[in-house]
């Protein structure tokens, strides 16, 4: 057993992991996506020196599908609205939500109600964390204690905001699976035998340049070399400025895999994953 790996149960009333090729209306994946289980690891602990492997995840509740219409906006606020209002608060135009409003919308979503999963993730050392010397048992320690007393820097959530998780922690996945096996009063195993999902979102940033990390340097402080990120000099003939972030700056982009349940559970790290169109290479 990976000594570096963490576990946490984690369920919730609703959830929904959409879709990224449903383009208005909302519709969820069958299960949780590592993207996913990734951000409710991120929402209880996270730091620039470490970053997480999604291993795999057991689903003790499948949950049921339902759908219901919700009101959305279509418009979004930008970064210089934003600083205009700062500055001149007497200018704001705030965006009309609700139904019948202006800028609101009404859609409908197919979502899961009950559901309930056992994520396993190891936790890694980023280029950042091997500068600053400190042992990953630091950082794994601080992830039990925190999900122990539940805190968290912001509330989890199943795939969207609104619908919130709440956790615990789990010293041992396979006892878990066998405590809530008798609590449910059903053969976790039987829950969800076997069935290939097809492809499935993996995540949106690929795990090889996460490992790089990535923090903004306090104002004033800039990195000693101006050079360390040439990329961002090739337009400008100005002087080169130092950059005022430390690690790598990546852009999103859809990285997905092929997704198999097999005994209540998707295996899905990285050097396990059936990746597609074979960009192993890229991950």
């Amino acid at each position: 057993m990976n000594k570096n790996l963490v576990t946490l149960r984690v369920w919730g009333d609703f959830a929904c992991f959409t879709r990224p090729e449903m383009k208005v209306e909302r519709v969820s994946y069958p299960v949780m996506t590592p993207s996913a289980a990734r951000g409710v690891l991120e929402a209880i602990f996270w730091e620039p020196e470490i970053y997480y492997l999604i291993d795999s995840i057991h689903i003790i509740q499948r949950g049921s599908w339902f759908s219901f219409r919700r009101n959305e906006v279509t418009n979004v606020i930008s970064i210089d609205n934003a600083k205009t209002w700062m500055k001149s608060p007497e200018k704001i135009s705030p965006i009309q939500a609700g139904g019948g409003a202006v800028d609101g919308t009404q859609r409908n979503m197919l979502a899961l109600k009950g559901v309930e999963y056992l994520i396993t993730a190891e936790v890694c050392l980023t280029e950042i964390g091997k500068k600053r010397g400190h042992p990953l048992n630091t950082y794994r320690i601080e992830i039990e204690r925190r999900a122990k007393m539940g805190k968290c820097y912001h509330r989890p959530y199943l795939g969207v905001r609104e619908f919130a998780a709440d956790f615990d922690w789990e010293n041992n996945p396979q006892a878990a699976l066998e405590r809530r096996s008798a609590e449910l009063g059903k053969n976790w195993q039987h829950i969800w035998a076997e069935e290939d999902l097809g492809l499935m979102l993996y995540d949106v940033f690929a795990p090889k340049a996460r490992a790089n990390g990535f923090r903004w340097l306090p104002e004033g402080d800039h990195l000693a070399d101006p050079h360390a990120h040439p990329e961002r000099q090739k337009k400008s003939k100005k002087k080169p400025v130092a950059p005022r972030f430390e690690g790598t700056l990546i852009k999103p982009e859809a990285l997905f895999f092929f997704a198999d349940v097999r005994s209540s559970k998707i295996d899905c790290h990285p050097n396990r994953a059936r990746f597609a169109q074979n960009r192993v290479t890229e991950i």
